[in-house]
């Protein structure tokens, strides 16, 4: 048998660069690359129910994804992270939107590193944000506001009512179906957080549900957000708050959270009720509770 040829015969080398990423069972497999688009068609509904919150988290991938011109990756680099942080913050993006699109991110690439789709993840660092000032209707608003309302469309008008005196999102209340409603009660499954809660009904809530059930799937199903957002931006305008763009729909569940904090509720029951993850965002309503304040000032007077 002739010997092997010296290693001299052979001018040409390859080198391989070939990055692996370990498997929960040990296993290391080969990382492709792969867009921000790619890991969003492929885990978007697996994270995300749908609803509107699905519809945001999409569309702030899809502008990350913009951002990153079809970039592929199979490690997604903390100077990629800055980049897509810095090109939002020119953009106009204040700290608090940049932080919920950074929450999108952070659950879509956590989910293909586990997967093995990539094998890295950047340190999400979360941005500072301002307390801004939160808008609530007074009562005389309110009245205003439901009666012109009321003009355009009763079923908006009971709808407006009820999210002002149980604090639900608009999404929530629309979703209701009528097994939901129970005993002066209702509970709502289709949340943000995903986690349900239930809640008791003032009268004129109990007032507005109670309408013949015929086809409907739920007291409010008639109703689609679109439709009742058109009727509440016509509404405000008659009643001269056309201008003031924190009056939209939300701000009815801003309102309850208000009356509850001023009436003397503390901050722990506001947070069940209006179903918050974490007692950090009901504190922004804590400032509200001006009476728990009063006992100071006997104190300080008697020095």
């Amino acid at each position: 048998m002739a010997p092997p040829p010296p290693e001299s015969a052979f001018p040409v080398r390859f080198q391989y660069d070939l990055n692996y990423a370990s498997a929960d069972n040990g296993i290391k497999r080969l990382v492709k690359e792969h867009s921000l688009r790619d890991l969003t068609t492929q885990y978007i509904s697996i994270l995300w129910d749908e609803g509107s919150h699905k519809t945001n988290v999409r569309s702030f991938l899809g502008e990350i994804s913009e951002i990153l011109s079809g970039e592929r990756f199979s490690v997604f680099t903390q100077e990629m992270l800055d980049s897509v942080i810095g090109t939002l913050r020119e953009r106009g993006n204040s700290n608090a939107t940049i932080n919920r699109k950074m929450a999108a991110l952070s659950k879509l690439l956590r989910k293909a590193c586990k997967m093995g789709d990539i094998y890295n993840l950047p340190e999400f660092r979360r941005q500072k944000e301002r307390q801004g000032r939160i808008r609530f209707l007074e009562a005389e608003e309110e009245q205003r506001l439901f009666s012109a309302i009321r003009t355009r469309c009763d079923d908006s008008y009971r709808l407006s009512v009820f999210l002002v005196d149980t604090g639900c999102r608009l999404g929530e209340a629309i979703g209701l179906s009528w097994n939901d409603l129970q005993d002066s009660r209702s509970t709502f499954w289709l949340t943000k957080s995903g986690r349900s809660r239930t809640v008791p009904l003032t009268a004129r809530a109990r007032e507005v549900i109670h309408i013949p059930h015929a086809r409907l799937k739920g007291p409010f199903s008639m109703h689609n957000q679109v439709r009742f957002r058109a009727i509440w931006n016509d509404a405000k305008a008659e009643v001269g708050l056309g201008s003031d763009d924190q009056v939209v729909p939300h701000i009815l569940r801003h309102t309850c959270a208000s009356r509850l904090v001023r009436g003397g509720i503390d901050i722990r029951r506001v947070q069940i009720w209006l179903g918050h993850q974490t007692l950090w965002m009901t504190m922004r309503y804590a400032h509200l509770a001006t009476n728990d304040l009063d006992s100071c000032v006997a104190v300080l007077e008697r020095h």
